[in-house]
């Protein structure tokens, strides 16, 4: 407003405003110049933000962003396309703005354009891991616990750029203080992958997002939260309302989709595998309050009661569900629910546990693994692939290696599209809510051109996934190249 306004309302008189100060036209080109103030500050900060970062290893190494009004074309390549079970030929890959723009056939693409030669190698879309948690997977459980969250977040910034050198140009964070992360990853402060966020886990009372000692309880009513919930790594809720309140927490912060705990786990001392966490009434709130937001919930679950009682709730996406029986398979299919399913083996890259009672849950699932995913791809489940690789700060280097797995249990192409194409499907379940407009685990026109180039052929095995320091010979996500060793 400006000065002969203000001094009229001062003075007690109706203002008639020959400055236009209130009119739309004004309040518009006001809020542009906000903008841009607000953007220089930014790029400011994000300039302060970097040099801070780069000392940990944090800077974003991109290697080659797209030439301003030119498109980029990747040529001589052999492509699996993320649902096509066979490498293709005879076409290249015109990326502009980020995007796949077209498949032209191969040197027909534009003459001015970018030209990568792929020397003849495999390409694929870039990984999807459907189950990570990026701010728990670099960092001990006592770190994750009792270590100045600052410390906690820069070690996550760390992993975050490790993932995406994997391969792993997307993932589905599904539990854990991620906003600040993600914010810094799109802003480009910091290297790593796209995520879709879930933020805190919502738990029951003494389920297994519950993290406190029992010498914390009990709780009494307007006592503080405790650290994890403080830190946004867990949600306690308890009852109808509670459970609505904490899941819009979650929406309003930037959740893409909820995940609750609807059953026992094995990193927890407190609850069994065999219990079942929040009733049909308790569920149905979280449903019910991401639905009115366009999205959906998945569920920490691995029993037939557990996995039953979701289905009936209205969750959408089982997280592990090792322990499933026959008939549950058969109702996962029928409600046409996702199964995102890890090769739990109880092998060298499994979480290590000191707990004998852990060790002997994580045997359990172990022993599920195997007829899990032989009988939910006969039955027809739509699968997904994630990793879980959780307060394991060696464990995080295995996800490729964990995803190569899959290829005891099924083809080579099969295995890869969990975690290309299928894992894309599952993504879009988050609707409007979604941080990234646009396809995804797929090479296809019109598709976010995030694109690998590897020493290796997945016609024959995915052996290669193992060492992607050797083998992932190009990196682009959105259209900008994180690594070249072409």
């Amino acid at each position: 407003m400006c000065l002969s306004c203000i001094e009229s309302i001062e003075a007690g008189i109706e203002p008639i405003n020959p400055c236009l100060c209130g009119a739309p036209a004004t309040q518009a080109a006001m809020q542009r110049i906000e903008a841009d103030i607000s953007r220089r500050r930014m790029l400011g900060g994000m300039s302060a933000v970097v040099g801070m970062f780069a000392g940990f290893g944090l800077a974003p190494n991109d290697l080659r962003a797209q030439t301003p009004g030119r498109a980029t074309v990747l040529t001589n390549l052999r492509y699996f396309d993320g649902s096509t079970p066979e490498m293709q030929t005879g076409r290249d890959i015109l990326v502009e703005a980020g995007r796949i723009v077209a498949m032209p056939a191969s040197g027909t693409g534009p003459e001015d354009a970018d030209i990568i030669d792929c020397g003849g190698r495999a390409v694929t879309p870039g990984l999807i891991d459907c189950h990570w948690h990026a701010t728990l997977v670099g960092i001990s459980q006592v770190a994750a616990l009792t270590q100045d969250i600052g410390w906690v977040h820069l070690m996550a910034g760390r992993e975050a750029g490790a993932t995406l050198m994997r391969g792993f140009t997307t993932v589905r964070d599904t539990g854990g203080p991620v906003f600040g992360l993600k914010m810094a990853v799109d802003q480009g402060a910091v290297t790593g992958p796209r995520i879709f966020p879930s933020g805190a886990m919502l738990s029951q009372t003494s389920g297994h997002g519950d993290f406190r000692m029992t010498t914390a309880l009990p709780k009494a009513a307007g006592e503080p939260l405790d650290y994890t919930e403080r830190a946004g790594v867990a949600a306690i809720a308890d009852g109808r309302a509670e459970v609505l309140r904490r899941t819009r927490e979650q929406l309003m912060r930037g959740a893409s989709q909820i995940k609750i705990m609807a059953g026992g786990g094995v990193a927890s001392p407190y609850d069994p595998l065999d219990t079942a966490q929040y009733t049909l009434d308790e569920m149905r709130a979280a449903v019910e309050a991401a639905a009115d937001w366009g999205t959906y919930v998945c569920a920490h679950v691995y029993t037939p009661t557990g996995i039953m009682r979701c289905l009936e709730a209205g969750v959408r996406s089982i997280e592990h569900g090792q322990l499933a029986d026959e008939a549950t398979i058969k109702a996962m299919a029928e409600a046409d629910a996702w199964w995102s399913i890890q090769p739990f083996l109880a092998d060298e890259d499994a979480n290590q546990y000191s707990d004998p009672r852990s060790r002997a849950k994580q045997q359990q699932v172990a022993q599920g693994t195997i007829r899990a995913f032989e009988s939910g791809r006969a039955e027809g489940v739509n699968m997904a692939f994630g990793t879980d690789v959780l307060f394991n700060p060696t464990g995080a280097a295995t996800q490729g290696r964990q995803l190569g797995k899959l290829t005891r249990f099924m083809s080579t192409f099969d295995a890869l599209r969990m975690a290309t194409g299928d894992a894309g499907r599952l993504l879009e379940m988050s609707g409007e809510r979604s941080p990234y407009p646009g396809r995804l685990g797929i090479i296809a026109e019109g598709a976010l051109a995030d694109i690998l180039v590897w020493d290796g052929d997945p016609a024959s095995d995915l052996d290669f996934l193992a060492d992607p320091e050797t083998n992932l010979r190009l990196v682009m996500k959105g259209g900008r190249v994180f690594k070249e060793t072409l």
